[in-house]
């Protein structure tokens, strides 16, 4: 018989033509044992069935979603279940921009499980959206998929996986770094514009490298400004986190911007990660415009 808890149960679920199937076969590749649009109320009764064996699979993945009819009625239940059986399942919620999911669902030309003669596509979207909002909020890790391709979600979920595993009880701090001029973050919580710091992009031998570098991290915060901001960014950070904590909050995702998301925000962002890492929180970080930068 397997423990539960050393053998991870991961929910997937989140917005129709949002990758979810794909996520599930990213999750096999991992070694997991993987299951597709399984209702509801049998997800507690597949986990025990698995955990009943002496399984050499590393975990078990659960696509859940709109297509069951009694998906959300059995949700709450479904998680007490597994809850009695020892067993924290982890949420990843797949999500993407309306006109990406209308893009998505004219290409394969499915229909949408809300969709109907009185509903058109557009607003089976919304609608489903509103609905899993309660279940987005409580969500492990938010991941949306507008800008990925198949590749990119593979590999973005297989460089998530690690950290996602890493989670523990009590508020998640998600860091996304970004460059404006690819667009912000529609999953952030709260934005920060550091545009206002020292550029390395200027100096034609710092502009290759990346906010990963110390050379970058030291240009960017060892500028007088950059060591004022900084320590005062930290101090708000640590400050106003155990607030959202204390009404409850079950995750916060921080996006932090500058021009082309390579320098600025990636070296702020790594400072944050450590900070915060040391305070106990339970961080994962994303560069998601580094490479374009």
């Amino acid at each position: 018989m397997t423990p539960a808890n050393t053998f991870p149960v991961v929910v997937v679920t989140g917005i129709s033509g949002s990758g979810k199937s794909t996520a599930l076969k990213v999750f096999e590749d991992l070694g997991f044992f993987c299951i597709d649009g399984l209702p509801s109320g049998m997800s507690a009764k597949i986990a025990g069935l698995i955990l009943k064996q002496d399984t050499k699979y590393r975990g078990l993945a659960l696509g859940m979603d709109m297509r069951q009819p009694e998906f959300l009625e059995g949700w709450d239940i479904a998680f007490e279940e597994m809850a009695a059986m020892g067993i924290s399942p982890q949420v990843l919620f797949l999500e993407a921009r309306l006109g990406e999911l209308m893009r998505r669902y004219a290409t394969t030309r499915r229909p949408h499980p809300l969709e109907s003669q009185s509903l058109g596509l557009e607003q089976a979207l919304e609608q489903e959206k509103t609905l899993l909002d309660p279940i987005r909020a409580s969500a492990d890790l938010v991941l949306d998929t507008s800008d990925y391709s198949v590749h990119d979600l593979r590999r973005v979920i297989q460089t998530k996986w690690s950290a996602i595993e890493e989670l523990g009880r009590g508020m998640r701090v998600h860091i996304i770094t970004f460059g404006f001029k690819y667009g912000v973050p529609s999953e952030a919580d709260f934005v920060f514009d550091l545009r206002f710091l020292p550029n390395p992009y200027f100096d034609e031998a710092l502009r290759p490298l990346s906010g990963l570098d110390k050379t970058i991290s030291d240009f960017v915060l060892g500028s007088q400004v950059g060591v004022e901001f900084n320590d005062r960014f930290l101090e708000f950070l640590t400050y106003i986190l155990p607030l959202y904590a204390d009404e409850g909050r079950y995750r916060i995702t921080l996006a932090l911007g500058c021009t082309g998301g390579r320098h600025r925000s990636v070296a702020v962002a790594e400072s944050v990660l450590a900070t915060l890492k040391k305070k106990g929180y339970a961080v994962t970080i994303e560069h998601r415009h580094m490479e374009l930068g």
